[in-house]
């Protein structure tokens, strides 16, 4: 998860949200029924757009509208908590809560405190740039011209690998220019303020194919990650919920929550 696993939570305070219980799809779908059980999931509300809280105050993202849908085909009950990244991992070993999502890179180290669920996504950083870009072709030749900028958010999978894998390993490097959000940064490239925006597999190609051939993606991928669910160690709620990732993406859910929240969401912002 973003590289720098002490990463500060943005969240502060939010109150317990509660899911109703949906009609149970268990049955139809082959799926286990958990007959309503209730399920304490744990969220950081701090990694856009997987999770994070919109201009209205509320609690949105990609992960939040996964969890529904797996709330709704096993039929459960889903109650969520917050806490900081650090206290996360620690937290979900103890059992203080049932199931932790915030981006988390599944990684051998963790798997002695907690036990994963099968990857829900692969995260992949590209390098967006303008069409007419000559002076560098990947991340080496970026890297070794410093009169090329970044644009990037703090906090952010693309900010970490921007500072870890392309830059020197500063997060204070002046070569990035920070941006509230990431519709900003590619309207700053556009005009030609900064020269490279980096953006997962899923948006970048969204992007070019609406760019009136003014954007292209250029060089290798970046930062390669696969994401999970985390539970207590031995929880019988990795199976099922293993189970509903696997059905998700078999009918296409898993896809269309890709298409709405890293290309139809980022375009709008």
């Amino acid at each position: 998860m973003r590289f720098v696993p002490t990463l500060a939570s943005l969240a502060c305070g939010l109150a317990a949200v509660v899911l109703p219980a949906l009609a149970p799809q268990a049955e139809a779908a082959g799926l286990p029924d958990l007959k309503g059980r209730e399920v304490v999931v744990v969220t950081e509300n701090a990694y856009p757009p997987l999770q994070f809280i919109d201009k209205s105050g509320q609690a949105v993202g990609w992960e939040y509208d996964a969890m529904a849908e797996i709330a709704k085909r096993l039929n459960i009950k889903v109650t969520y908590q917050n806490t900081s990244w650090d206290a996360m991992i620690p937290a979900v070993s103890a059992g203080e809560y049932d199931l932790g999502m915030t981006g988390i890179t599944i990684r051998d180290d963790r798997k002695d405190k907690v036990d994963f669920s099968d990857p829900y996504m692969r995260s992949e950083m590209i390098m967006l740039v303008r069409a007419d870009e000559t002076r560098f072709t990947d991340a080496k030749s970026f890297a070794a011209n410093p009169d090329l900028l970044m644009a990037a958010q703090p906090g952010t999978t693309p900010f970490y690998v921007g500072v870890y894998e392309v830059l020197d390993g500063n997060e204070a490097n002046p070569r990035i220019k920070k941006f509230e959000t990431f519709g900003a940064g590619v309207a700053a490239l556009r005009a030609g303020d900064v020269d490279l925006v980096l953006t997962d597999g899923t948006a970048g190609p969204g992007y070019v194919s609406t760019s009136n051939g003014t954007l292209k993606i250029i060089g290798e991928k970046l930062g390669t990650e696969d994401f999970g669910f985390i539970f207590k160690k031995g929880s019988d709620l990795v199976a099922p919920i293993n189970a509903a990732i696997a059905a998700m993406k078999a009918d296409g859910t898993i896809a269309a929550l890709d298409k709405k929240w890293f290309i139809d969401y980022k375009m709008g912002q």
